[in-house]
Order: structure tokens, then C-alpha cells, then sequence
């Protein structure tokens, strides 16, 4: 596809959802990331740029953003002292369910995946949890999950200050709304349709009005992320960043 026919001209997907968990994570004080997330863990520190806030990446060496391991978060996390989290799901429902158990009737399902770890806790404690996950396919996005590893919403009375603002993904962006434990379309990325989206979708979800396309980001945002954003992320994903940006690992 030429860049006169691309919808998102230079820009590459990952970018774009690094400008995408920018925008979710205005105003967040502290935004901490777990394993094997480059792209939120990015996106978290373009937000923490902009605001002055802090990130914490398990796997980092870097001074700034190190992490003692899951202990730390979890302490942090019941503390109080976390106000953003990343979780995903190998299956996420309608109702914001993610199972990261495995896919089949439990315990004797047909594929086993790593484990819940402590999403559920997390799900539960940081008021503002981003869901992302960059394949959109109905093998993801399942009408129901096979197992709960961590519940989308909660019964009244419940104490939980902690829930899903929002699911980010290849295909597009949805706002979920804790009390219906439902979600709404926010924009769909440049070149795709809502009906694509639909297609992609096992659950129903809600539409607004007119459904916006997701904004590109500026050229002066692009360049922040291709420099400062990409040499950061580079520890400790080294892979990622050398594949999109083309940058090495940055030495602690």
C-alpha cells in the first residue's frame, strides 16, 4: 500500500497506540507496567512526559522506572500508591471478564495458558486499568469467558476501587462503564470499520452517535516517541525496540 493510499501514512500501528494509552493516562500520578508489555509501557511513559508523573516497569533497570518484581507492585498497588495498570486476557467478554486460565470447560480445558498471577487483585486495587490486547478476533473477544480469572465488575457492596476504564486493540478503541459493565465504542483507527469491528467482536457493545476515527499523532509526537520514548523502552524490551524503531538497548 503507498503512503498516497494508507490511511495511516507514516505512521506504524504500534505508534499509534502508543499515542492512544497517552491519551488514556492523562492526569495518572504513578502508572505501573508488567511483563511483556512494550507498547503500554511506552504509551505510559509518554503520558508520564507530558504530566510529570512516574512509571514502573518490572524488568527495567533503569533507575527511574525499576521495579523489585511483582512483590513491590503488589504492595504499591494496596497501598493506594498505583492509579494505572495494563491487564490482558487470552479471552475478554462483554462484561470485562478476562480469563488468562486457559480455553475450554476447567479444569480440563483444551489449551492451558501462564496463569492469573495477580491480575485479580490488581483488577480490583488501580482505579484505572486499561485492558489491551492488539489482536481483535472473536477468538479473543468471546460472548463469554471460558474461565474468570478476574471479574469485570463486582456485586454491590463489594469494595473495589479498582476497574477497567477502557480496552485498547488492534481494530480499535471502547470507554467500559464500570456500573452496566458494558462497553461503548470510542473510535475505530484509521481505515477500519465499525462493521469490521463488529465482525471481530463476539460481544455487543454500545455505539455512540457518530463513531470518530482515532486520532494520528502529531508529528511533534511521533518524534518523541521515535527518540526519547523508543531509547527508554528499549530497557527492557530491546527486541521491540530495535524491530519498530530501530534502536538499541539503553545501558542503565
Amino acid at each position: 500500500m503507498s503512503a498516497e493510499t494508507n490511511p495511516m501514512g507514516d505512521v506504524k500501528r504500534e505508534e499509534l497506540l502508543i499515542s492512544v494509552i497517552d491519551g488514556l493516562l492523562d492526569g495518572a500520578r504513578h502508572v505501573a507496567v508488567g511483563a511483556l508489555s512494550p507498547i503500554p509501557g511506552a504509551g505510559a511513559l509518554l503520558a508520564a512526559r507530558r504530566s510529570g508523573g512516574r512509571v514502573t516497569i518490572i524488568g527495567s533497570d533503569l533507575p527511574a522506572h525499576r521495579m523489585d518484581g511483582g512483590v513491590e507492585l503488589f504492595d504499591m498497588a494496596a497501598q493506594g500508591r498505583v492509579d494505572g495498570f495494563f491487564l490482558s486476557g487470552g479471552q475478554i467478554d462483554g462484561q470485562g471478564n478476562i480469563n488468562l486460565t486457559g480455553a475450554g470447560d476447567y479444569p480440563r480445558g483444551d489449551v492451558r495458558w501462564s496463569g492469573a498471577f495477580g491480575s485479580a487483585f490488581l483488577y480490583f486495587q488501580v482505579p484505572r486499568v486499561i485492558l489491551f490486547r492488539e489482536e481483535h478476533t472473536r477468538r479473543v473477544f468471546v460472548p463469554k469467558v471460558d474461565f474468570i480469572s478476574a471479574p469485570g465488575a463486582s456485586e454491590p457492596g463489594v469494595h473495589r476501587p479498582g476497574g477497567a476504564r477502557a480496552l485498547v486493540t488492534g481494530l480499535c478503541v471502547m470507554d467500559f462503564d464500570r456500573a452496566r459493565a458494558r462497553f461503548t465504542l470510542r473510535s475505530v483507527h484509521p481505515g477500519v470499520t465499525v462493521e469490521e469491528v463488529r465482525d471481530n467482536t463476539g460481544f455487543d457493545f454500545d455505539l455512540p452517535q457518530s463513531v470518530p476515527t482515532t486520532e494520528l499523532p502529531s508529528a511533534e509526537t511521533l518524534g518523541v516517541i521515535r527518540s526519547e520514548i523508543a531509547q527508554t523502552i528499549a530497557n527492557p524490551y530491546p527486541e521491540f525496540a530495535e524491530r519498530v524503531f530501530g534502536v538499541v538497548r539503553k545501558a542503565a
